[in-house]
């Protein structure tokens, strides 16, 4: 079996962002790490944790499309022990409602909402306005490697996912970033779709960056994803821009694509503070 590195090329990689315990629970490694406190996770991969519990509960209804999954994030999620409770608010034949919390170190840290829809084949009409959809703003092949502003000698966010620059500057204004998990979400299991979808969206508000990031702190506090389809392929591009206002409040939005196109948007509300 390979031994993964580290961006310092020495210290060997945990085996995924999460490790799944007997009890339900999951051990965050270090692969989760953000950038703004050395023991807090980075929003993407909790979020994305918690739709791969929402999407397996939505699957045994038969509802195979995530079309929105709202994260609240209600304080630092801790790199530590995390149990997800998952509850179905209410189930149609086509349509379902779902809730979810995250726990760590007996704190609720997130909550969540979802909703399900069940699939179908459906012959549209080839001339609707807006279509065919657009596709991002340069494919996967035309897009440059993109370095990340907080990549360090600690193992974190950074070491877990790979990023190519499909227009603008990251972390420089609006710009369009490819990603892909380098390594599993969840050790021994492939990701899907909706769960490349979310740890990437919540990277919205860094890669569109207008403000210093040495100067200030750009938190988002939610994450909501709406999506038209389920996402395909390893790769997802978040098209985003950042959006301020004069009170120290912002919005991160952002279109998301796959190899084949437009599949969604996301948005994040931003708390702007000057760093101590």
């Amino acid at each position: 079996m390979a031994t993964h590195l580290s961006n310092n090329g020495q210290t060997p990689l945990p085996g995924g962002a999460y490790v799944p315990l007997d009890n339900g629970a999951y051990v965050s490694t270090d692969l989760t790490r953000g950038p703004w406190h050395p023991d807090h996770q980075h929003g993407g991969p909790p979020i994305a944790l918690a739709a791969r519990c929402i999407e397996r509960a939505a699957a045994a209804l038969g509802l195979t499309h995530v079309a929105r999954l709202t994260a609240n994030l209600l304080r630092p999620i801790p790199i530590a022990e995390l149990a997800i409770e998952v509850e179905t608010d209410y189930a149609g034949r086509n349509v379902a409602h779902f809730s979810a919390r995250m726990i760590a170190r007996g704190k609720e840290v997130a909550r969540f909402t979802a909703v399900a829809q069940r699939e179908a084949g459906l012959d549209m009409p080839t001339d609707l306005p807006g279509h065919p959809l657009p596709q991002a703003p340069r494919t996967l092949e035309q897009s440059a490697p993109a370095p990340f502003l907080f990549s360090s000698e600690t193992t974190g966010y950074h070491d877990l996912i790979e990023g190519r620059i499909a227009q603008g500057v990251a972390f420089r204004g609006p710009s369009a970033v490819w990603f892909r998990l380098r390594h599993p979400l969840v050790a021994g299991e492939e990701a899907g779709g909706l769960e490349r979808v979310a740890v990437a969206a919540d990277s919205g508000n860094g890669v569109s960056a207008i403000l210093d990031f040495h100067r200030y702190i750009f938190v988002n506090s939610d994450l909501t994803i709406n999506l038209l389809r389920r996402a395909r392929g390893e790769w997802i591009c978040i098209d985003a821009r950042t959006l301020l206002g004069p009170d120290g409040g912002g919005l991160a939005e952002a279109r998301i694509f796959d190899a084949q196109g437009l599949i969604g948007r996301s948005i994040q509300s931003l708390a702007i503070r000057l760093r101590d």
